[in-house]
């Protein structure tokens, strides 16, 4: 085992995502929730019996939707972590299942940045950390977009110092 490599050990990352990210990740479930009434409307428009099981399914559907809008998201902020050091990328992500990741400089083959449409509007990015793993890329989701720009050109730079073969 080379002095990188002892070196490299999985712990929580040092930073958190953005704040904004809480808000960014209540609207897309807002948005899924909205999705998936369209079907009890349907249901509710082409259906002449009683009104009971539509109240009932409503009535569940409100208090889950709810609970995940009110939890979901400031949970995930709560867990998710990330750090960029000299050798290695941290990251830390989940809300129910939590999963912690590492990926040595040494490793990375690329790095990007995604700005989607809505991330935009809540002046976030992402960044994806790509190595020969098998698990897949690392993914840094809810960053200011501050953050993922110093962030890539941090790793592009430590990626291009490292003497590694990125396999």
């Amino acid at each position: 085992m080379d002095v990188e490599e002892q070196q490299v050990r999985l712990r929580p990352p040092a930073h958190r995502v953005s704040p904004r990210a809480v808000w960014y990740w209540a609207t897309k479930a807002a948005v899924l929730w909205v999705v998936l009434v369209a079907p009890q409307v349907i249901w509710y428009l082409n259906d002449d019996g009683p009104v009971a099981p539509h109240v009932a399914v409503a009535g569940a559907w409100l208090v889950l939707a709810a609970a995940h809008l009110a939890i979901m998201p400031r949970w995930r902020y709560r867990v998710h972590r990330w750090e960029a050091t000299d050798t290695a990328v941290y990251t830390q992500t989940g809300w129910i299942s939590v999963e912690r990741r590492i990926a040595p400089i040494s490793r990375v083959q690329t790095v990007d940045s995604e700005r989607g449409p809505i991330e935009r509007i809540f002046r976030l990015a992402n960044v994806t950390v790509t190595t020969a793993s098998a698990a897949g890329p690392i993914k840094i989701h809810g960053l200011a977009t501050a953050d993922t720009d110093r962030l890539v050109s941090d790793l592009t730079t430590r990626v291009a110092e490292s003497t590694g073969d990125a396999t």
